[in-house]
């Protein structure tokens, strides 16, 4: 029986004592961090670090990033829900301009929470993060005229490798926030649902 819904979070980490401190929470989906970086606004506008690998390490994200994308997208585009399968990726997601409603799902096949989902607002203005490991189907929509949206992923795209499952799947049952004229691409359009997938096209789950 597949279960979804949003889940609460936890403090795992915090380093008060740097001069740019880092905090992070822990979702119920083991694996899924939200992120939040310390931010220094002057009247010139702002200044933050939007990634330290020593501090990741610190708050036990050891991970290496070796691709980074970038995706520009209008209001009302619906990207995924994407992952992929013998080269995934681990996801560190956050926004440079407009707002996004970011939505990770565990399709770790055996995982306690397998079929589940969690969603985050990232904006230009909250400066948020989420960290979505391997294992996970990743997708979102734009809530603002248009987003600007970085991906720092842990392993490049392999075409061919590239997987999905319908952004609708109401087993699944993601509450996104907007309900009509999403912008879907023919190819996400035609994702089969989580239920429909044969194992061997899912994740194992191993717990880390």
């Amino acid at each position: 029986m597949l279960q979804s819904g949003l889940c609460s979070n936890r403090l795992i980490y915090i380093r008060p004592e740097m001069n740019m401190p880092l905090r992070v929470t822990e979702n119920e989906l083991h694996g899924v961090l939200i992120i939040e970086q310390q931010v220094f606004p002057d009247e010139r506008g702002f200044f933050m670090e939007t990634h330290n690998q020593d501090c990741c390490a610190d708050a036990d994200l050891n991970v290496t990033f070796l691709q980074d994308k970038h995706s520009h997208s209008k209001k009302g585009v619906l990207r995924g829900l994407h992952y992929q399968l013998n080269h995934p990726q681990g996801k560190l997601v956050f926004v440079i301009t407009g707002e996004i409603f970011d939505v990770a799902v565990d399709i770790r096949h055996g995982s306690k929470t397998f079929g589940k989902w969690t969603g985050v607002i990232l904006s230009a203005d909250n400066h948020k993060q989420i960290y979505i490991p391997a294992g996970f189907a990743h997708g979102f929509c734009v809530l603002r005229d248009f987003a600007d949206v970085i991906y720092k992923c842990t392993d490049v795209y392999h075409p061919g490798d590239d997987y999905g499952i319908l952004w609708s799947d109401e087993t699944i049952a993601i509450d996104w926030p907007i309900k009509n004229n999403l912008i879907i691409s023919e190819k996400d359009a035609k994702n089969s649902t989580l239920a429909a997938l044969a194992d061997h096209l899912l994740s194992e789950y191993r717990l880390k």
